[in-house]
């Protein structure tokens, strides 16, 4: 079983579209280990609508927190404390795309941060990036803090506008391969999403 884990280098950079993509792609079923905020449609509703293969199982959150935040300031507004032993990998003998909130180094508490839980479930990572003034710098972060901690990257996915200067030096930096470039999309629906999931190369 392939444990995938979809992170980005910021918020808001398409992770949950690229998890779809992933999803659909590999039959995958689909994880979403901490949702804070949107609990009437989350990450996981958002997949499940465009994801148009019937192998996929969407497997409930370890964490549903009510405040759309940082996790750590999420659980602490709910009363909850969020620990490394509290995420049981969700029993399948499919593949698993996993969704992280926002990027690497978010908190999930004081003591604990994305990367640790990637580390903790011992996943492979899709790094996904997106085109905007700083975006070279974080992607590059990113990719030193994954490679600090000798956790394997699959490769990068480029979401959004395409800026070929850009992605060039990040893959030449990182060595990583670009697993697929996704452009800017007006219109998301299962159709389209099972076009571009073809694209992808694992």
């Amino acid at each position: 079983m392939r444990k995938i884990f979809v992170s980005g280098i910021g918020t808001g950079i398409g992770k949950t579209l690229i998890a779809a993509l992933l999803t659909e792609k590999l039959k995958a079923d689909y994880w979403k280990p901490v949702q804070a905020g949107n609990l009437d449609d989350t990450d996981t509703d958002f997949v499940k609508r465009l994801v148009s293969n019937t192998q996929s199982v969407f497997h409930p959150e370890a964490y549903r927190l009510t405040a759309p935040m940082s996790p750590h300031a999420a659980a602490e507004i709910d009363g909850v404390e969020i620990r490394l032993e509290d995420f049981k990998i969700p029993e399948t003998n499919n593949n698993l795309v996993i969704e992280g909130a926002g990027g690497l180094l978010v908190p999930l508490s004081n003591e604990l941060l994305i990367i640790d839980l990637i580390k903790h479930i011992n996943a492979e990572v899709v790094l996904v990036s997106q085109n905007y003034l700083g975006s070279i710098n974080h992607t590059l972060l990113s990719a030193e803090a994954l490679k600090s901690r000798n956790i394997n990257v699959t490769g990068i996915v480029f979401n959004g506008e395409t800026y070929p200067q850009g992605e060039q030096i990040i893959l030449q930096r990182t060595g990583l391969r670009c697993l697929a470039r996704v452009p800017q999309m007006n219109d998301i629906s299962r159709e389209s999403i099972k076009l571009l999931a073809e694209k992808l190369e694992l």
